[in-house]
Formats: structure tokens, sequence, C-alpha cells
């Protein structure tokens, strides 16, 4: 890897930091979960689904929204990897992923909401 220089040097710590810096593709996947939880509706589906699996016609209910709604939601989130999905008979179950991504999300939405988990 080419070593990095810039222009001023305003700190001692430049290069180390620079050695450290993280790559384009970590910052979109970071920036992609934010922009999941940036939405108020995933991230209340999201809060739900941390305490309990449930079906798209319950979320739906719990959320009061249509089912093709929640499955928009739903499919988005799936997609970052924040929550998994199994599928039962006819019906498709979804909860929060079992990963340290996802678990990170469900601590950081309790301590800044100062929203209790339910099951603790």
């Amino acid at each position: 890897m080419e070593r990095k220089v810039l222009p001023h040097n305003h700190s001692s710590n430049e290069e180390h930091i620079l050695e450290n810096l993280p790559t384009i593709d970590d910052c979109r996947m970071v920036a992609d979960i934010f922009k999941q939880i940036s939405d108020g509706t995933r991230l209340r589906i999201l809060w739900f689904l941390c305490h309990c699996e449930e079906c798209v016609s319950n979320i739906a209910a719990a959320m009061e929204m249509s089912d093709p709604a929640v499955s928009h939601h739903l499919r988005t989130l799936k997609n970052t990897g924040l929550i998994v999905s199994r599928r039962d008979g006819k019906e498709i179950y979804y909860k929060l992923a079992d990963t340290q991504v996802a678990d990170y999300v469900h601590r950081i939405c309790e301590e800044i909401f100062h929203i209790t988990c339910p099951l603790e």
C-alpha cells in the first residue's frame, strides 16, 4: 500500500491515523446501517424484533401498518444484516440477527433513548 502524505503537517500522529483510516467500503457499510436506523419506522420495527420473533402480520398489527409496508421495511433491514428470517410453513418469522453489529445497535438504542429491554 502506498504511503499517504498530507500537504500540511498539523499533528504528530497523522501518519498513525492515516495507517488506520477505514476503507471507503467499511464506511459505506456503517453508513448503510445508520441509514436503516435513521428511519423512525424501521427503528421501531427493529426494537420490536430485538425482543421477539414475529411474522409480518403481527409486526404490521403492532406497528399499525399494512403488511406490504412492513415487508418493505423488513426487506431493507434484512439486506443490511440487522435482522434474519426463517420460514415455518407459509409463515416467515423475523428477529434481530445474532451478530455483534445488531447487538450494538440494540444496546445503543436502549442507551440513547432510555428504552429498557423488557426481557432483562
